[in-house]
């Protein structure tokens, strides 16, 4: 029985709607893929009987939006429930709620295929940690689902789960869905005041939450939200925004009605609102947000006086951690040991972002689990890792959740703009101002487009554009990284002095990344699937581009990326395009 999944630490996917078509609306998985359901709620009913010893553990269950979530959660429930396994049904939920709710409880299986496209749909899985189970976790996960696949009569090994299961025991599932759902949005609201705090303690909170209130009276912030039919149109969003003083205005809640992944070319629908709004005379729509389906990624659009503007993915993360480490000092002068956990395709920005507010950058393999995993090391060592996320895709992961959250994202923006200055206290913005050493771009009535203005520039390829994802037909590929270097090396004694005049580029070194870990490559860039970066230097030994290439985790494709310091349009183009030939001269097998 052939599964045609990929298992990666950041879920399993594939195209669930039974036509196999990626852009299929249907709801119906067909047969085949009702038997992978009940397989995959068998071996993680075995995974979590075995980690937590318990004869009857509480797994929580919930799906995104997408159409074959029903009949993917029906079949799973029944799985579960052919296990012993008491299963939480939530129905729809966003991705950070599930996994603040089954803190709660022994873990959760999440329905959802992330930003992929409407037809695909996937499963993750976590423990009760708040987060998808670490890489070495996933994999065992993985190896035990595949075996099951590969037995002999593993369809009718499948069917008898189905009927294993009593349906007066699944009915009962559903009858208490309505309970549970009020119960995780309670625990989820609780939860996220703890992550835009930073602390749990509820006198503190409600102090912060006072000022932020105060300052929406002074001056008035509503925020836009493209739902485009996520699972955050069942979440806290449109209740947790007002109560904090601000305010919301949601539209296309019911449907998927454009395409899910929350990037430049799919914000323009925020963008539009936003620019309707401020014509109609609403001056406090200043910014704007759009979620993925699962609503734990959200990117960002903001009113810059003239017009609605979508920020890059990388500059979202970017603001999000300037604002979070700002925040560290608001809340204490004296802090110290302060950490960010990125990808390994993350822009440099961020390390110069980091050098001014004195935190270390710590890199990763692509993959929220890495970075999760790669945070959690280095607070067992003493860092204090606020925050951390891709940077490459958007979004930011807040302590002490272990997920992206738009709502985070929102609030690092909100609090960037309403902790100004007091008598007593520097502002967050003025704070990054005076340490960057830009305190002559401060004023007291700045806006978020002059916080925008204060950024390291930088060029990034973008990680939706075309020209992002390549076609390879090498299967080792980490092969077609030696076959790579080689191509490399031999091009760079060609171009090195081309390189040094145009750009200079003066020297390079080559980066390796696997799960947490960050090598230098000296002789092998081997690394398998992992993540590979060459950085390139100047004439002082300072960084001024990198690229990069990863196969990826979740989708049949090599994707690669360019990062250049300053306005370097040409520069990013050309390398790049220098990347992409030397990778198809390279994909030949020998």
């Amino acid at each position: 029985m052939e599964h045609n999944m990929i298992l990666s630490a950041s879920g399993w996917r594939k195209v669930f709607a039974e036509s196999m078509d990626a852009e299929d609306t249907s709801p119906k998985i067909g047969e085949a893929n009702s038997f992978l359901c009940l397989l995959i709620a068998e071996t993680f009913a075995e995974y979590i009987i075995s980690k937590t010893g318990k004869k009857e553990p509480a797994v929580v269950v919930a799906t995104d939006t997408r159409p074959t979530g029903k009949e993917i959660a029906l079949n799973v429930i029944q799985g579960l429930c052919a296990c012993g396994i008491k299963v939480v049904f939530l129905g729809t939920a966003a991705a950070p709620e599930i996994m603040a709710y089954s803190k709660k409880h022994d873990g959760f299986l999440y329905i959802s295929a992330s930003h992929n496209p409407i037809g695909h749909n996937g499963i993750k899985f976590g423990l009760n940690n708040g987060g998808v189970l670490e890489a070495g976790e996933s994999k065992k996960l993985a190896e035990n689902f595949a075996a099951k696949c590969s037995s002999a009569g593993a369809e009718e090994h499948a069917l008898s789960l189905a009927f294993k299961a009593q349906k007066t025991q699944v009915e009962n599932v559903y009858a208490k869905c309505a309970k549970y759902k009020k119960k995780s949005l309670a625990a989820y609201e609780k939860f996220i005041k703890t992550v835009i705090a930073g602390s749990p303690k509820i006198l503190f909170q409600h102090k912060l939450f006072s000022i932020l209130k105060k300052a929406a009276q002074k001056n008035p912030l509503s925020i836009v939200c493209d739902m485009n039919g996520s699972a955050r149109a069942t979440s806290i969003d449109k209740k947790f925004i007002p109560e904090s003083g601000i305010g919301f205005i949601p539209f296309n809640e019911d449907k998927i009605v454009h395409a899910i992944i929350p990037e430049p070319e799919n914000l323009v629908h925020c963008a539009q609102k936003i620019n309707e709004l401020q014509k109609e005379g609403n001056k406090s729509a200043l910014l704007g947000y759009m979620p993925d389906c699962d609503g734990d990624r959200g990117n960002i659009v903001y009113w810059n006086g003239k017009e609605a503007k979508t920020v890059p993915a990388q500059e979202v993360f970017a603001l999000c951690v300037m604002s979070e480490l700002a925040f560290e000092y608001w809340k204490n002068p004296d802090a110290k040991n302060l950490a960010v956990a990125v990808n390994c395709p993350t822009s440099m920005r961020i390390d110069e972002i980091c050098a001014s507010l004195n935190a270390k950058v710590f890199r990763a393999e692509v993959g929220e689990a890495n970075v999760v995993n790669l945070a959690r090391e280095k607070r067992s060592e003493g860092f204090n890792v606020r925050i951390f996320g891709e940077g490459s895709n958007g979004g930011n992961i807040t302590y002490p959740s272990a997920v992206r959250d738009p709502v985070a994202t929102i609030f690092a923006l909100v609090k960037l703009l309403a902790l100004r200055d007091t008598k007593n206290k520097i502002g967050l913005f003025h704070l990054w101002c005076k340490m960057s050493g830009q305190e002559k771009k401060y004023k007291d009535n700045f806006t978020l487009d002059d916080v925008i203005s204060t950024l390291p520039e930088y060029t990034t390829t973008g990680v939706s554009e075309s020209r992002a994802v390549l076609q390879v037909k090498m299967q080792d590929k980490g092969k077609l990284k030696e076959n790579f270097k080689k191509e490399f090396i031999s091009s760079w004694e060609e171009k090195k002095e081309q390189l040094k005049n145009e750009y200079g580029i003066a020297s390079y070194e080559a980066f390796t990344t696997n799960g947490t870990k960050e090598t230098a490559a000296d002789q092998n860039w081997n690394n398998a699937n992992g993540g590979l970066k060459v950085k390139f230097m100047d004439s002082e030994n300072q960084p001024v581009a990198f690229i990069w290439m990863r196969p990826s985790g979740t989708e049949p494709v090599f994707r690669i990326m360019c990062d250049v310091k300053g306005n370097g349009t040409q520069e990013e183009k050309a390398l790049l395009k220098w990347e992409t030939e030397l990778l198809q001269k390279a994909d030949i097998e020998s």
